[in-house]
This record gives C-alpha cells, sequence and structure tokens, in this order.
C-alpha cells in the first residue's frame, strides 16, 4: 500500500527507520529489533541505501524480505548520485515487480571515485523525483528529505526551501525530515513552507540521544544543532551509558510530545537498528495515539 495513503487515514503516524545488516550478526540484530518494534503497528518502516550506492543489494534484499514475510509497509531508500538512469530504472523496476510502491529519493552523498557516472544519472533529487514520475506514473509513491536548519550544503534556508519546493513541484507525495532536537527549528521551516504553498506530510525526524558521543558526530555532520541545555544534561554521564540512555529517552519523549501537542503529521524514529529506546519513548506517548 502507498504511504501517502495511510497518512491520509492517520491522525498521527509513527514510523521506524532502519539500515542494512553488514554481517550476519548484524542481520539477525536487525530483524530481532523488526520483530520487537512491529507490535506498535508502525505506518511504515524505511531501509537505508549507503553512500553511492554502496548497500545497494542489502538494501533490496531487507526491502524483499519484509515485503514478502511480513505485514509492514516497506519504503526502499533510493539515491541518484553515482549511479546512472539505466542503473536507477533498473533498481526501480525491480521494486516494481516485486510489489514494493514507496521509495525515499534522495541525492545521496558524493562519491570521489564514480564523477563520470554523475553526469549521466540525476544530479540532485528533484531530478530523480522527476524520472520515477516520468517513466512510473503515479506507480510509486515518492518520499524526499526536508532539512528544518537547511541542508548543510545550503547557503541559507530560503534556497534551501526553493530546493525543497522544486522536489515537491516534481512529484513527491510525502517528506521526512533530517533529525532535529530544537522544535523551534521544525516550527520555523513548517510554517515558511506552508507559505510557499507546500501542502505535503512533513513527518518529523525523530533520533533518541543513546551515545551522547555517536550522535554528537552525526549531529555535525548533517548540520543539526543540539541546544546547550540538552547538552548539559549529558555532560555528568559521559561514562555512563545506561544513564545516557535515560536522559536521552526522557528528551526525546518531551520534544515528541511537544510536536504531538502541536499537530505534527508524524514522528520518524532513527532507531540505528537498536528497539528498547524507541519503544519505551513509544510507550510514554501512546496515550496521544
Amino acid at each position: 500500500m502507498k504511504i501517502v495513503e495511510k497518512l491520509k487515514e492517520k491522525k498521527l503516524s509513527v514510523s521506524f527507520e532502519f539500515f542494512p545488516p553488514k554481517n550476519e550478526q548484524a542481520q539477525q540484530q536487525l530483524f530481532n529489533t523488526i520483530k520487537d518494534l512491529s507490535p506498535l503497528n508502525p505506518t511504515f518502516v524505511s531501509i537505508t541505501y549507503g553512500a553511492g550506492g554502496s548497500t545497494r543489494d542489502k538494501t533490496r534484499e531487507v526491502v524483499k524480505r519484509l515485503h514478502e514475510e511480513t505485514d509492514l509497509t516497506v519504503m526502499a531508500h533510493l539515491t541518484c548520485i553515482a549511479h546512472t538512469q539505466e542503473e536507477i530504472l533498473d533498481i526501480l523496476g525491480d521494486y516494481q515487480k516485486i510489489g514494493v510502491q514507496n521509495i525515499l529519493a534522495l541525492r545521496g552523498d558524493l562519491p570521489l571515485n564514480r564523477r563520470e557516472e554523475i553526469l549521466k544519472g540525476c544530479k540532485h533529487a528533484d531530478g530523480l523525483v522527476r524520472l520515477i514520475r516520468e517513466r512510473f506514473g503515479d506507480y510509486f509513491c515518492i518520499a524526499v528529505a526536508s532539512y528544518p536548519e537547511k541542508h548543510p550544503e545550503s547557503p541559507n534556508l530560503e534556497r534551501d526551501i526553493l530546493n525543497f519546493k522544486k522536489k515537491v513541484k516534481a512529484g513527491a507525495d510525502f517528506s521526512i525530515t533530517q533529525m532535529f532536537f530544537d522544535n523551534s527549528y521544525y516550527y520555523r521551516f513548517l510554517e515558511r513552507v506552508r507559505k510557499e504553498g507546500i501542502d505535503i506530510p512533513i513527518l518529523a525526524g525523530i533520533m533518541p540521544i543513546t551515545n551522547f558521543s555517536q550522535i554528537s558526530k552525526f549531529s555535525q555532520m548533517c548540520g543539526a544543532t543540539i541546544p546547550e541545555k540538552i547538552v548539559k544534561k549529558f555532560e555528568n554521564y559521559t561514562d555512563d551509558s545506561e544513564e545516557t540512555k535515560k536522559i536521552g529517552i526522557e528528551v526525546a519523549t518531551k520534544q515528541c510530545i511537544d510536536l504531538i501537542e502541536s499537530g505534527v503529521d508524524g514522528l520518524h524514529f532513527y532507531t540505528l537498528n537498536k528497539s528498547d529506546a524507541t519503544s519505551i519513548i513509544y510507550n510514554n506517548i501512546k496515550s496521544y495515539f
């Protein structure tokens, strides 16, 4: 089923993101996590796509297995920057044969060793969205990324919103934001895009801070600000993983409640292939469903 249709039916969407496993042990952990989270009845789950298409086959493998062996609605991430149009169409055609109808269309990280092929494919996500619509019509539900604090490569938020508008105009059905920790950025972004006439659902990307050092590095890479008042909560617990997780769950729970009470379309949890924090946060907010 197309995710956009499910979003119309639900007052509040909850969804989970996973990444393809690198080995047998990681695969077992992934599917144990999915088994743990499935009873929460997510609107959908998504499977990421490595830089430069590095997890192409593994992404397909997980997507196919979930689609065929579970009742979950699954969305496949697809980056275009390191693929030719022929490769992109082959991937999409394969998903169509499998019966997968949901794609997250992304530019992806720029690889260093395949620059000649970049020129043959889509340079940006709006081009990928347009290609999908031109070749497959309305078969796929297409999601795109959005950035409450702007994309790291964008000179300012205004330019980034114009780029976002291009993706929507090309045929995107809904969006998932980059992770953020200060809801004011999300509200500001939402206000500005609505003024631009963009009315697609925009799901909030939630990253529970269960490992402060790791999440800090992630946030620096993607340009997501961790407010000083949150940073201070973790300062005395750098060597205490359990207390760090407890604080991270508390912070994420408060963030989610504020978003829900402000009318957010949905919450998309970046799980890092672990279920415990996400499960606890869900139970903390389940009264809102």
